[in-house]
Order: structure tokens, then sequence, then C-alpha cells
């Protein structure tokens, strides 16, 4: 007794792209979501934002103040009779109080 070969028909299963949704659970209920990342997380978000933003505070004041330093070590200085050169400034000729 030999095998004989049934025919069978292919079912092909495909979606429509007009009724595709991508991703859809990801946008459904975001907000809950997100206040339980929040509430999860928050400690170990504070501890790797809080000294990223306090350094970069820093930062800015320090450079704020040393130019305000630098601006303020030309002005107000009287200068000598042959020289017209403010270091910090570049040439002036004339300093205003």
């Amino acid at each position: 007794m030999g095998k004989t070969p049934i025919r069978m028909k292919a079912v092909v299963y495909s979606l429509s792209p007009f009724q595709q949704k991508v991703m859809p659970g990801l946008w459904r209920d975001l907000p809950h979501k997100l206040g339980k990342k929040f509430s999860e997380n928050w400690i170990s978000a504070t501890l790797l934002v809080a000294p990223v933003v306090s350094v970069y505070a820093y930062v800015q004041s320090y450079q704020e103040k040393e130019k305000l330093e630098h601006r303020d070590s030309c002005i107000g200085k009287p200068l000598p009779l042959n020289e017209k050169w403010c270091a910090n400034k570049g040439w002036t000729g004339y300093h205003v109080a």
C-alpha cells in the first residue's frame, strides 16, 4: 500500500493594511502607566537627575561670575598715558565707569 498524495488547498491569512493598528497597547491607558512608572522609580530618577542639574547650575554660575570678573577688571581703572590696551577687553580708547 503506497501513499497517495492528497491535494490540499492553501489558506493564506493576511491583514488588510487599512485595518492594522500599529502598537495599540502602547497608547492605551498611558497616564496610568506613566504614573505607575514614576511612583516605582522616583528615587532612582532623583538620584540620577539631581547631580546632573546641580553640576549644570554650578557651571553656569561659575561662568557668569567669571564673565563679570573679566568685564569689571578693565572698567573704572585709569589707563597709563602710553597704553590703550586692556588684556581682557582689547583695544580701548576710553573707559565708561
